[in-house]
């Protein structure tokens, strides 16, 4: 007479069961690992994405505003115009009418002295930035001073372009401190910028705007 089989698992299956289990929990965190890596890059894309339609949007309408006047103080500055637009291929310093208060009662005016230029990104070495630096009175020293702030990461390249009317072209560079283009600002402006994103591919962004005072305003 043979005995019936004690019910319950060897140690041997207990074994196969753990392994079995074990590598199945190993494939579904491995997947979840990867739905989360996936997200994390949509997320920099995007954040990098509005970024770049943020600062060329604002870019744009600052420079559809800038002006140059003969109205200022000729004894304190000396006969020359504290106003200017100086623009290189990468670089743009210009005064502004685009300024907007931001406290109450704060002592600024709709002008201000605005530049955009590409530097190294404090937070990511080996990287460069595009910065907004802001001063919102009008001296003789344009160059220094005012708030600079990172209006965009991970930049490749940023390029401008200025449309001569005369010549019909584009041309690098801009400046009214030179005597040809003393008292006219380009017609039109064009903005190229390129941010590497968050999968290691770059993406050009590229937008246009038009002068609309170009023009000195007299006294």
């Amino acid at each position: 007479m043979t005995r019936a089989r004690a019910h319950g698992f060897s140690l041997v299956e207990l074994m196969i069961a753990i392994a079995i289990t074990a590598t199945l929990g190993a494939m579904t965190i491995g997947a979840f690992a990867q739905v989360d890596h996936a997200a994390r890059i949509a997320r920099a894309q995007s954040e990098r994405h509005a970024a770049a339609r943020m600062a060329l949007t604002r870019l744009s309408r600052e420079v559809s505003m800038a002006f140059l006047s003969d109205n200022f103080d000729t004894k304190r500055f000396r006969n020359e115009r504290v106003t200017l637009f100086v623009g290189r291929e990468d670089q743009l310093l210009f005064t502004t009418m685009a300024h907007e208060r931001l406290t109450l009662d704060a002592k600024e005016s709709d002008q201000a002295v605005v530049e955009y230029l590409v530097e190294a990104d404090p937070d990511h070495p080996g990287e460069e930035a595009l910065f907004r630096r802001q001063k919102t009175r009008l001296d003789d020293e344009p160059d220094r001073g005012g708030r600079k702030d990172l209006v965009a990461d991970h930049v490749t390249s940023f390029r401008i372009g200025y449309w001569d009317p005369k010549r019909k072209d584009w041309a690098r560079e801009w400046t009214t401190r030179s005597v040809e283009q003393a008292n006219e600002l380009p017609s039109r402006v064009r903005f190229d910028l390129e941010l590497k994103l968050a999968d290691g591919r770059t993406e050009r962004f590229v937008t246009e705007t038009r002068i609309a005072i170009r023009r000195p305003l007299g006294v």
